[in-house]
């Protein structure tokens, strides 16, 4: 039986929800909004059901409205997957390379596999995204990005183990945790400022490992945390090879804590569609692999 809603029906179903509101799907999609009106009356009236609920001057998702959505957004992302895969299939090779990075995979190694891959492929323009806790797993969720390394792989995809994390405890040499003439204790690391690092994703579901001060600044790049730290303002956990030209100039020193001085976790890398990945993307994929593979004492974390 052919299905009685296109595409587009559903996909400006998705808009309205999505952009909040009948106006804002239409500058969004690039249509009337009499056009993004009538192709979801269209839904309710084919299917019988009813996707919106007026209460004052909005209109609110009715419980089978949200059904609806959630069904017509899997099938809009799906289409978008496979034109994608055509396009690539296509082409031959992808004429844009978006790559999201958790904070906790060292920069330099970053730029390094970048700069190789473009040595080989000038017209390849590469798109890095440097995120957060949750920022990496969104980009995955919303299929903006077609290679993605992070701490955690969210549910429906599949991660190869990249790199095992390692982050320590640090702080500038003037910092009064390393005048106490004995390893620090978290009581101790209580009364002193923390810097951290903001979770770039919207949902911000999960948090800093340790939370314990009440002092806090909360930063949104770690290369920022890095700077505050070695000024005094605060300590940190990083990776080592983040921090490495820091250590090996004095301007950080690792605290010699009783308890949590290091902490360890693991990397992946996730491709959003195993089955559709383009030549671009397994290349990049293989050149972070083998500089991972080249890295001296594969240690790398994070400011948390």
């Amino acid at each position: 039986m052919a299905p009685r809603i296109s595409l587009e029906q559903w996909q400006a179903l998705v808009a309205v929800v999505e952009a909040g509101g009948y106006a804002q799907a239409a500058e969004q999609l690039h249509k009337t909004q009499s056009t993004i009106s009538y192709a979801v009356q269209k839904i309710e009236r084919n299917l019988d059901v009813r996707v919106f609920r007026i209460e004052g001057r909005k209109a609110i998702l009715t419980d089978e409205g949200r059904v609806l959505y959630r069904r017509g957004r899997s099938l809009v992302e799906e289409a978008n997957r496979i034109e994608r895969a055509a396009r690539s299939l296509a082409d031959g090779w992808e004429a844009e390379l978006r790559v999201a990075m958790d904070a906790i995979f060292p920069t330099w190694l970053m730029l390094d596999c970048m700069a190789t891959f473009s040595a080989s492929h000038p017209d390849t323009r590469v798109e890095l995204y440097e995120t957060v806790l949750d920022g990496t797993n969104e980009l995955l969720l919303e299929g903006r990005v077609d290679l993605a390394i992070t701490s955690l792989v969210p549910p429906g995809f599949l991660g190869d183990a990249l790199m095992q994390v390692r982050s320590i405890a640090v702080a500038a040499p003037s910092h009064p945790l390393h005048q106490l003439g004995r390893p620090p204790t978290l009581d101790d690391l209580r009364a002193h400022r923390h810097v951290l690092i903001r979770d770039s994703g919207l949902q911000r579901s999960r948090t800093p490992a340790w939370q314990g001060a009440e002092q806090r600044w909360t930063v949104s790049h770690k290369a920022t945390s890095i700077r505050a730290v070695c000024h005094g303002a605060g300590f940190a956990w990083f990776a080592e090879e983040i921090i490495r030209d820091e250590l090996a100039r004095g301007e950080l020193l690792p605290l010699p804590l009783a308890e949590g001085a290091e902490r360890w976790g693991t990397l992946y890398m996730v491709y959003p569609d195993a089955f559709a990945v383009g030549p671009g993307a397994r290349q990049f994929g293989d050149l972070i692999r083998d500089g991972v593979a080249g890295c001296p004492s594969q240690l790398v974390g994070e400011a948390l």
